[in-house]
């Protein structure tokens, strides 16, 4: 009997050891890419109210000063 020969059938074989293999454990991408699109959002929608708001103060303070 030669070393190749097996009583074991050889896919049964694989598939046990495929069985028995960890699963691999994948992350998912679309909370990242869902906080990062709602950073980028907000910064923008912040940056356009910075620059559309009127000025608080339309007068200077020198010449509202008393005296």
């Amino acid at each position: 009997m030669s070393r190749t020969d097996s009583a074991l059938d050889a896919s049964q074989v694989a598939r046990a050891r495929a069985l028995l293999k960890t699963p691999e454990r994948h992350d998912p991408m679309w909370p990242a890419l869902v906080a990062a699109t709602a950073l980028a959002v907000t910064s923008v929608v912040f940056a356009t109210v910075m620059v559309l708001a009127p000025p608080l103060q339309t007068q200077h303070v020198v010449e509202s000063a008393p005296g």
